[in-house]
This record gives structure tokens, C-alpha cells and sequence, in this order.
């Protein structure tokens, strides 16, 4: 996209694009494609829709979203490297497609994110019987 083009992140359809874009880059990265395939599978519809309605929630005020998002994340075999390329192609991802106070605001979310997910999968790790959200 030409960068003078960008706007800022609106609507559902810019939240669709901007988690169809990151997952596409997701799906063939080296580093993530493999562990996203192989959990996913064949259900990377489903997991797209989870993503538009969480997305959704968190960018333009939806409400779309109910869950536990930490809790699927916990026995996957993934680690600080993983969550720095995670947010690696994140960060491009929205910087390429979008600018404003709501692209940047996606990005600010997802590193807190990154960081309380690698906390509590890190805690589950050291202690697997604490209940975790």
C-alpha cells in the first residue's frame, strides 16, 4: 500500500485486513509458520473469525470477543523468539497498511500482550496446576 495512502484503522473491514495481511505472513514465516500450522491446522477459518471479533474488541470498540485468550497459548511450544518475531511482522504488518492514533494503538497492545502472554505461559511452565486466564 502507498504509505501517503494509509489511513487509521476504522472498521471491520480494515480490522480484516489488517488479520488477514498478519496471518498470511504468520502461516509461511519461519519462525511461527510451523508452529501456527501445526496447531491450527485445518481451522485457520475459525481462528481468523476468533481474531476479527478480538481485534474487533480491542481496536474500534466492537464487543465481539469473549475468552480466555492466554489459556490456548499455554502448552504451545513457543518462547521469547516467538513472540519477538510475532511482534516483528505485527508491527510491520499495521505500519505497512495503516497510520493513526488506533494503528498505534494496536501496536502498543499487542507488545503489552506479548509480554503478559510470555508471563503467565513462563508462570503455567513453572507451576502447571495454578488455573491461569
Amino acid at each position: 500500500m502507498n504509505p501517503a495512502a494509509r489511513t487509521d484503522i476504522q472498521d471491520r473491514e480494515h480490522i480484516v485486513l489488517l488479520v488477514d495481511t498478519f496471518y498470511d505472513k504468520v502461516r509461511v514465516d519461519v519462525v511461527l509458520g510451523g508452529v501456527f500450522n501445526g496447531v491450527i491446522g485445518d481451522r485457520w477459518p475459525e481462528h481468523l473469525e476468533k481474531m476479527y471479533r478480538f481485534w474487533a474488541t480491542v481496536l474500534i470498540n466492537e464487543g465481539s470477543y469473549s475468552g480466555a485468550p492466554v489459556r490456548p497459548h499455554l502448552d504451545m511450544p513457543i518462547g521469547g523468539q516467538h513472540f519477538q518475531r510475532w511482534l516483528e511482522l505485527f508491527h510491520g504488518t499495521v505500519d505497512d497498511l495503516f497510520q493513526g492514533p488506533v494503528a498505534d494503538l494496536a501496536k502498543r497492545n499487542a507488545d503489552r500482550m506479548a509480554e503478559m502472554f510470555q508471563e503467565r505461559i513462563n508462570r503455567y511452565r513453572e507451576r502447571p496446576t495454578q488455573h491461569i486466564q
